[in-house]
């Protein structure tokens, strides 16, 4: 079978697609497999029952049923949810947005796959520009998401040594390099897979260098703020017209109803919406629907708030504690865990690549993800790439802690061993 160009690039080994190859085959095979790889939201009961009162409440319904299943929405997404949604980001932000400042799409995946070629890529005076990625390491599905080569240009960080086995990236500004061939920046905050929540100045410099160059400065807030506010550090919100804000219904709790949310200027949110008629028709009703009345009352954010983020921040400082414990005396290092749901773990002069930890840990029934996936635009000889892994703590306290006992054991196994 001969493949396009097109074909070719997207049936390739990539990150993204063996992460979650080994979720779905670790999953269907039936075996013990302690899932620490994915992002997979953790099952919070509370949280869970007030979908599911949500949903009942939808199923007794018929008229909102029909809107749930049998209805397309238009192509910029479920028209109740975006009126309630700019309420709701107006009084607690002071944005200023309008019904046509949002879009929704299938999942961020697949709003980031759009924005990224929107402004990424070749263009019609014969110029190639980048997505500019101002600190690695940064989200693995962004790393195939261009359609052309050459897609990404990212710059190291600086890394700050902390107490207690603790460390941070900055971004280093004087390094960072946007010009012409610059297409847009982009940042994730909180950042996946680090927790890295980078600093109001930085945001801010960022803003400037964006506006500047008079591109747009993209937001991955699927982790942020208003929701679910995986955020354990302060960290002031922003959003003005050069600004891409991208929102998320997955970390809720709801990954599998792929919703994603753009908040952009009118031009940039009709590009949206004309590419999802050309891609899906419409964006799917399913998130959109269930979320609606905690957009409209607000429960949105008490829900984050008080029991989303207190559940993850506990969970974050437990499995420090634990990893400090366990590896006491070896040169590791763990991201400052500031939001998301991972912790990002610095095994510093580990005799083995982080690829090859990944399979060891693998073989003895734990799933973590290796570092080196987590560094487009970077090149692939340095060092530090191939001594991180990514670990995810969303499991039950019990599986966390068997997950990284074997961890440790495999770690101070490669250290002693060289």
């Amino acid at each position: 079978m001969k493949l396009s160009s097109f074909g070719e690039k997207f049936t390739s080994k990539s990150g993204i697609l063996s992460l979650m190859d080994d979720l779905g085959n670790a999953l269907a095979s039936g075996e013990e497999m302690i899932m620490m790889g994915g992002g997979n939201p953790a099952h919070i009961p509370e949280v869970e029952e007030a979908f599911k009162t949500r949903l009942q409440h939808i199923l007794d319904n018929h008229s909102e049923f029909v809107r749930l299943i049998g209805t397309y929405d238009a192509p910029q997404g479920e028209k109740e949810f975006i009126k309630y949604l700019v309420k709701l980001l107006n009084n607690r932000f002071g944005w200023g947005l309008t019904e046509k400042n949002i879009a929704l799409t299938n999942g961020s995946q697949n709003a980031f796959f759009m924005l990224f070629n929107l402004f990424g890529g070749h263009y019609k005076d014969g110029t190639h520009r980048q997505i500019q990625l101002p600190l690695a390491p940064e989200y693995i599905g962004y790393a195939d998401a261009g359609l052309s080569d050459d897609f990404f240009s990212a710059t190291l960080p600086e890394i700050e040594r902390l107490e207690n086995n603790l460390f941070k990236y900055r971004v280093d500004f004087s390094q960072l390099k946007v010009g012409q061939q610059t297409g847009a920046i982009c940042v994730s905050r909180p950042t996946n897979p680090t927790g890295n929540v980078i600093t109001d100045e930085e945001l801010h410099k960022l803003d400037v260098i964006a506006q500047q160059q008079q591109i747009p400065l993209i937001i991955d807030g699927a982790y942020g703020q208003p929701f679910p506010n995986l955020l354990f550090t302060p960290a002031t919100p922003l959003w003005n017209s050069n600004t891409i804000l991208c929102l998320s219904l997955s970390k809720l709790g709801l990954p599998a109803l792929r919703t994603g949310i753009v908040i952009a200027n009118e031009e940039v949110i009709q590009a949206v919406s004309s590419a999802n008629a050309i891609l899906s028709l419409s964006p799917n009703s399913a998130g959109s629907m269930l979320t609606l009345d905690m957009i409209k009352d607000g429960s949105i954010l008490s829900l984050s708030d008080n029991l989303i983020r207190p559940y993850y921040k506990e969970r974050a400082l437990r499995a420090v504690d634990y990893l400090r414990k366990k590896l006491s005396g070896y040169n590791f290092h763990i991201h400052k865990p500031e939001g998301a749901m991972f912790l990002w773990l610095w095994f510093e002069g580990l005799p083995i690549s982080s690829l090859e930890l990944y399979e060891r840990l693998k073989n003895r029934g734990v799933l973590v993800v290796s570092g080196h996936y987590f560094f487009p635009g970077i090149d692939d000889a340095w060092q530090h790439s191939h001594e991180c892994i990514r670990v995810t703590y969303t499991r039950s306290p019990e599986d966390v802690a068997k997950g990284l006992d074997i961890i440790a054991e495999e770690v101070k196994k490669a250290y002693r061993l060289g």
